[in-house]
């Protein structure tokens, strides 16, 4: 089939660009292969394969509107989008291709989503229920998820590479390595400090050889993002009126209650790791309906 080793070497060489220079989570580059792989197979399928230099911005479009007969969200074509003009970007720095096949490729609208978050008397209710639980080592990563999810609006991938030597318990913060491999400190509380303290002591007295991350398995070993996750949608699944239960709506929740009770949105932006304020802003319309809430509530006229 004409072309197919060219594209594939190309795909090769921009993946290993976003893992060894760039230093991309395995995530995003897992996201990015998949995404040009499948462009690949299109063009295979319905092209016969194509030379590399010969692709234009039809067909693009070809595989857009092949993605979009077949279904595919506004959000999720947006992604490929996204990868495209990066894959494309980085080849016309490097003068593999004279012009760009994204230039006439307009993104599709999408309407915002606001994030789902948890409103405060339910983060107490759920901090007192990890707090009485009978601790085992299921339920002490529980009440550890929750806490440090809760206070510091990690990601999920940042909170299970966290090591122990990341903690500065002199300084009250920790460093945590996040997406691009951008470092950033974040303040933590005595409390949750403390928690971290028991949580490193149990760890000696259980396990002979802990793994070197803080958090860990019952059996000792580096806690997985599965494991993670249905910890956290357990404990979630006690707030009747969520829709979503991830980790995610965690640090949805640290955000929003930072923003609803005042903080400042570039301090907000700094402590997720956003690397544009344009990220922060949608938690300024959980702070908007708030008002209007508070508005209506208080407003004789209203």
């Amino acid at each position: 089939m004409p072309g197919t080793d060219t594209f594939n070497e190309q795909i090769d060489t921009f993946i290993n660009f976003l893992k060894f220079e760039k230093r991309f989570s395995q995530h995003t580059i897992l996201a990015y292969s998949t995404d040009l792989k499948d462009f690949n197979l299109f063009l295979l399928r319905i092209f016969d394969g194509i030379s590399f230099t010969e692709l234009n911005y039809q067909h693009v479009r070809s595989w857009l509107a092949d993605l979009k007969e077949n279904k595919l969200t506004s959000r999720s074509i947006n992604r490929k989008i996204s990868t495209l003009k990066s894959f494309f970007k980085y080849h016309l720095k490097h003068g593999n291709i004279q012009a760009n096949p994204m230039a006439k490729i307009v993104t599709p609208k999408t309407s915002k989503r606001l994030p789902v978050f948890i409103k405060e008397d339910d983060v107490m209710v759920l901090k007192e229920r990890v707090g009485t639980a009978t601790e085992d080592w299921k339920t002490l990563n529980e009440k550890m998820l929750m806490t440090l999810f809760y206070a510091t609006g990690m990601r999920l991938s940042e909170l299970i590479n966290l090591k122990e030597n990341q903690v500065d318990f002199s300084r009250q913060q920790l460093k945590v390595l996040g997406k691009g491999n951008k470092e950033r400190s974040l303040p933590l509380t005595r409390d949750v400090l403390k928690d971290i303290q028991e949580y490193i002591a149990l760890k000696r007295k259980e396990f002979e050889q802990p793994a070197a991350e803080l958090m860990v398995t019952e059996k000792g070993k580096k806690m997985y993002p599965k494991y993670a996750y249905l910890l956290v949608k357990k404990l979630l699944s006690e707030v009747a009126t969520l829709d979503k239960k991830s980790p995610h709506v965690l640090r949805h929740t640290f955000a929003t209650h930072l923003v609803n009770n005042g903080a400042e949105l570039n301090a907000v932006k700094e402590l997720l790791g956003h690397s544009s304020l344009a990220a922060t802003q949608v938690y300024t319309h959980n702070t908007i309906d708030k008002l209007k809430e508070v508005y209506k509530n208080a407003h004789p006229k209203a």
